[in-house]
């Protein structure tokens, strides 16, 4: 089972302030693997992961319908706290307004006039590492 608590919740809601990044990782429908920098990356729920595409014409986009799989890294050094996220992306046009809310506000900026995309992420698995050792979960 997985239970993304309010630490993680907080680390990603905070990791462009903190000068964090959250990688995001997906093969796209010709095979090719494709890594993109998400700022809107954020917990949507106790097992989810949500995210806003600015491109509505974006490879991402395209190729969510036959290869769903995702995943993310996200890394704070300084603290040696590592996650990692493995799920599975749809395009969550019923969440749209929640998702766009709940990103970073330097996100928003970015489309104003919210003609992105909600992705939601139902995770398969998620790790944690840190110097309290190694946790990992799966749905």
């Amino acid at each position: 089972m997985i239970e993304l608590d309010d630490e993680v919740k907080n680390r990603l809601a905070e990791a462009i302030d903190s000068g964090n990044v959250l990688t995001a990782a997906y093969v796209d429908q010709n095979g090719k693997p494709h890594i993109s920098f998400y700022g809107s990356t954020h917990v949507h729920g106790p097992d989810s992961l949500a995210l806003w595409v600015r491109k509505p014409d974006s490879e991402l986009l395209k190729t969510l319908s036959d290869r769903p799989h995702m995943a993310f890294i996200y890394g704070d050094v300084a603290n040696r706290v590592y996650y990692t996220f493995e799920g599975r992306g749809r395009v969550a046009e019923n969440v749209r307004q929640r998702v766009y809310e709940e990103m970073h506000a330097i996100e928003r900026r970015f489309d104003p006039e919210a003609k992105g995309i909600p992705v939601v992420v139902d995770l398969d698995r998620f790790t944690a590492l840190s110097a309290a050792g190694k946790v990992v979960q799966e749905r």
